[in-house]
């Protein structure tokens, strides 16, 4: 039996589904109890951040799978109750079961990144690593599906999307059934307990090329509009501080805007030759733009 915590989001729903076509037995972790899952899943409610309702979520599991983040979400959601918390919850809920444990991470996780996200993915990592558990990391870059929905979401309400800061920076972006694909390989692979593996996208991409590319696709001929810098770090530290979801989000913002967050894709294509490739072109030609 598999335990996926975040079984219903965008990256969870994929492995759920990809478990189930091979035969394994899923059991998906959710909060919400109204959830719709496949045909042979058994669905459990409960949360990461209490750990009282993780016992009865793993009881009887051999591996337990996180797919949770904290990046935005209601009060009590934040990278540091989700990512770091309840990741340390479920890390420590799949040692007493005697189970294995594969976490999703991102590609940069330090302690000293600039970005909480990073962060406590990283404090996560290192409490999997203490905890003597069996595990796998699995990092990855930025959602390429994700930020093409936020800019067509933008869109859509004022036909130009919205970039924040200058958005000349290269950023690598991934497409989640890229990650969903690496994440079955591992998950049905023991010998990669104790492993960190790395996955990213094909081209690094500015945000305006981004833009340009979700507004062609879209067929609209205006150009995208940006937030400045300065704004940024004004949001974040005034209504930042009253609203720390937004104060999280103007820093990540800014963080985009002046690191490295490049990557070479190759040594992960080189270790699984047949693992899918797909590039920004791909997921806009199948998305509804």
């Amino acid at each position: 039996m598999i335990l996926v915590a975040g079984g219903t989001g965008r990256l969870g729903s994929l492995i759920v589904r990809r478990l189930t076509q091979r035969g394994m037995d899923v059991r998906v972790l959710t909060r919400d109890p109204s959830v719709a899952a496949p045909d042979h899943v058994q669905v459990i409610v409960g949360d990461v951040r209490d750990r009282g309702s993780l016992g009865p979520a793993t009881a009887g599991v051999d591996l337990v799978v996180s797919a949770v983040h904290g990046f935005v979400g209601p009060r009590g959601i934040s990278p540091e109750t989700v990512d770091r918390d309840g990741n340390a919850n479920l890390v420590d809920a799949a040692r007493a079961a005697g189970a294995g444990f594969v976490l999703m991470s991102v590609v940069g996780a330090s302690p000293d990144s600039p970005m909480e996200l990073f962060r406590m993915k990283h404090a996560a990592e290192q409490h999997a690593a203490a905890s003597g558990v069996p595990t796998t990391v699995v990092r990855a870059t930025a959602f390429l599906e994700l930020w093409i929905d936020l800019l067509t979401q933008i869109a859509a309400r004022s036909g130009r999307p919205l970039v924040f800061g200058g958005g000349d920076n290269p950023i690598n972006f991934v497409s989640v059934n890229d990650v969903a694909a690496l994440l079955e390989r591992v998950i049905t692979d023991p010998a990669t307990r104790g492993q960190t593996v790395e996955i990213g996208g094909p081209e690094n991409v500015t945000f305006n090329a981004l833009a340009r590319s979700v507004q062609a696709a879209a067929g609209r001929s205006s150009t995208h509009r940006h937030v400045p810098v300065a704004m940024l770090h004004l949001m974040a530290g005034t209504v930042g501080r009253v609203k720390p979801g937004l104060g999280r989000q103007a820093r990540a913002a800014i963080a985009l805007d002046g690191g490295d967050f490049t990557f070479d894709a190759l040594p992960i294509h080189r270790r699984y030759p047949d693992l899918p490739m797909t590039s920004l072109g791909d997921v806009l030609s199948h998305s509804r733009v």
